[in-house]
């Protein structure tokens, strides 16, 4: 009697124990990093592929702000820009995150991590980078088609009418004129400005001493390391390590990283298609993008 009695207080106990691990199962599938058991960890960001929008990695921010466990941050960088204003955003987000937590952001550069990959990293306390990792690329680019040929192989025509003189400025149905031209690059140089002011910003460096290098070119891990665009030379476990010190953890620390939510095939297709079809749709006929071409 007593050993039937043990046996069904080992199956409940049992029962008891399984589904407690499902519900915490469940629970870490559906909360994600709010649930990191355990010890300070440095969490890891993944920014990867053209930046057609930041709100992933925003909201990513924002809840890592509010983890006490979590002490300091890696953005691991893997992309060579894309459009302006969500390069910008994440930018800022990072500066405020930094200040509003007083928690160290380390950026870890992969294979390329140029124009707004770069603008990125560089509002981060320190910057990483492998030897042979491409970065740079300080400028702004502006693509407009033209298919007035192919329109009129295909016997279509366009009618405009509009009400002020450069409403269709940025037309893909001809070319600019020259004072079309000249109000294009006026806004490109102010967004160039714009991109040259924020690098010196985050990374402390005098403007004049910047601008050369803000050309649009762009350089290994190790050129830009001598030329103070990077910090240290090192892979993503070093980057960790560094933003591990900064706090204070010993050894190598604990991470904490979400899971992807993109596919390799929205990757695949953001890559290549990314500056002509962002996130959203088809993109306007003038769109202003730090890319890396």
């Amino acid at each position: 009697m007593g050993g039937s009695r043990g046996r069904w207080v080992a199956v409940w106990a049992l029962g008891g124990l399984a589904l407690f691990l499902v519900v915490v199962g469940l629970a870490a599938a559906l909360l994600g990093p709010r649930l990191p058991f355990g010890g300070e960890r440095v969490a890891i960001i993944a920014i990867e592929g053209v930046i057609a929008d930041s709100r992933e990695v925003i909201e990513q921010l924002h809840r890592y702000r509010d983890l006490p466990g979590v002490r300091a941050v890696v953005l691991r960088i893997n992309s060579p820009g894309g459009a302006v204003a969500p390069a910008q955003e994440i930018y800022q987000e990072v500066l405020k995150f930094r200040r509003q937590t007083g928690k160290p952001v380390v950026a870890s550069l992969g294979s390329v991590a140029a124009s707004g990959g770069y603008y990125v990293a560089a509002a981060a306390d320190r910057i990483v980078a492998n030897p042979g990792s491409i970065t740079g690329s300080i400028g702004v680019i502006l693509q407009i088609p033209n298919v007035s040929g192919l329109l009129q192989k295909v016997g279509i025509k366009t009618t405009v009418i509009k009400a002020g003189e450069n409403k269709d400025l940025g037309s893909i149905t001809r070319d600019p004129t020259e004072a079309e031209r000249r109000i294009l690059q006026e806004v490109m140089d102010d967004v160039h400005g714009q991109f040259i002011e924020a690098v010196a910003q985050g990374r402390r460096m005098d403007r004049a001493r910047l601008e050369p290098l803000a050309d649009g070119r762009i350089f290994s891990g190790r050129q830009a390391l001598g030329l103070g665009l990077v910090d240290e030379l090192g892979d993503l476990p070093d980057a960790i390590e560094r933003a591990g010190s900064l706090v204070g953890i010993p050894g190598r620390p604990k991470v904490i990283q979400e899971r992807r939510r993109r596919s390799w095939l929205w990757d695949l297709l953001t890559e290549t298609l990314g500056p002509a079809f962002p996130v959203g749709g088809p993109a306007a006929p003038v769109a202003l993008h730090y890319l890396w071409q």
